[in-house]
């Protein structure tokens, strides 16, 4: 009892902050990892159950029976932009169970043209070398059952590492915590709190290096940005119910509530907090065959009149799993119905007691 009482006074911690940071940082962490997931918009806070509740809710991973692995890749802005995902889970006994990932978002072979013109104001392409910018996230995870019959809780501790070529560095950590509750008849809850604390990053940039580029042309000059970022907390409470038909047959209903402590273009926005809402279905085939479907990321955008037009971001998806061994696959943003683009997302989830 103890322990849940500690988890619910992280959770009022949300508020702590908001009104003074700025709105986006990190934002690579709030992409999403699974194509199972991905096909459901990202609606599984109350029901992940595996390798991948680790970034979903932590609280989840108590329902994993042996070691977990899971691996995902996505391609952004035309195969320019890379996400790879690759997490491993395992249960320490009956009640409690522990977890890693690690996320990394890159852009390589960028071409560094900031020594393309020498002192003389010739042109010289041999001076054009590449760099790379990446940010990596890496999670440890913890979950436990509460003594209140069907509630579960975990808590996440996260390192974030942004690299800008030999530009710019910085080094971040954060916490989350998530709650989840198994009610009667197939009536799941969940909550998950995002950097609970706010996410504190601190950058190093070569100085040098800036001032070659900003004195780069005249009169444009620019100031050392700031080294210090802060990610203000997000709040996602979800629910859902599966039904069973004739043994074989299954469908998984599922909605969440995203919610920002910012005002942004979300369908729901104040200057306290803007809320996002989500909907997702599984239809399952003899736990053999798995279609998906689901709709997210409601946005009030300004039209070129200045008119507004609510839009979002369907999503689709397909999965298949044989003896502990899970293939799935997404696909964002049917239609290009959201500003948010679309990426083909491929996922593997291997549960080793196929090899047993």
């Amino acid at each position: 009892m103890k322990n849940y009482y500690v988890t619910l006074l992280m959770l009022v911690t949300l508020t702590v902050s908001a009104q003074t940071t700025r709105k986006y940082s990190n934002e690579f962490m709030n992409i999403g990892v699974d194509a199972a997931a991905l096909g459901m918009s990202n609606a599984v806070v109350s029901q992940t159950a595996d390798v991948n509740s680790g970034y979903w809710n932590p609280a989840g991973l108590v329902h994993i029976e042996d070691n977990q692995l899971a691996l995902m890749h996505s391609s952004y802005f035309a195969n320019i932009a890379n996400y790879n995902y690759i997490a491993y889970a395992l249960p320490i006994d009956n009640k409690s169970a522990m977890g890693i990932s690690l996320i990394r978002f890159g852009v390589d072979d960028i071409l560094d043209t900031t020594q393309l013109i020498d002192d003389q104001g010739n042109i010289n392409y041999d001076r054009i070398s590449t760099f790379s910018t990446a940010d990596y996230g890496l999670t440890f995870s913890y979950a436990r059952k509460l003594p209140l019959d069907g509630f579960n809780y975990g808590v996440n501790a996260k390192i974030i590492r942004r690299i800008i070529g030999d530009f710019a560095s910085s080094w971040g950590f954060g916490f989350d915590a998530g709650i989840q509750f198994e009610g009667k008849n197939n009536w799941k809850f969940g909550l998950m709190a995002r950097d609970i604390t706010t996410t504190f990053n601190a950058w190093s940039i070569d100085e040098e290096k800036f001032e070659a580029i900003s004195g780069a042309v005249d009169g444009e000059n620019q100031e050392l940005p700031e080294t210090t970022e802060i990610t203000i907390p997000k709040l996602q409470i979800g629910m859902s119910k599966k039904w069973l038909f004739n043994y074989d047959y299954s469908l998984l209903a599922a909605a969440n509530l995203n919610m920002r402590f910012a005002e942004n273009n979300d369908i729901i926005s104040t200057s306290f907090a803007s809320i996002n809402p989500a909907l997702g279905f599984e239809f399952g085939y003899t736990d053999l065959v798995f279609l998906r479907g689901g709709v997210g990321n409601f946005q009030n955008e300004l039209q070129i009149d200045n008119s507004e037009q609510v839009t979002f971001q369907p999503n689709f998806g397909v999965g298949f799993k044989y003896k502990g061994i899970a293939i799935d696959y997404a696909f964002t943003d049917i239609g290009d119905q959201s500003a948010a683009l679309y990426s083909n997302v491929f996922s593997l989830k291997i549960d080793f007691s196929v090899f047993r």
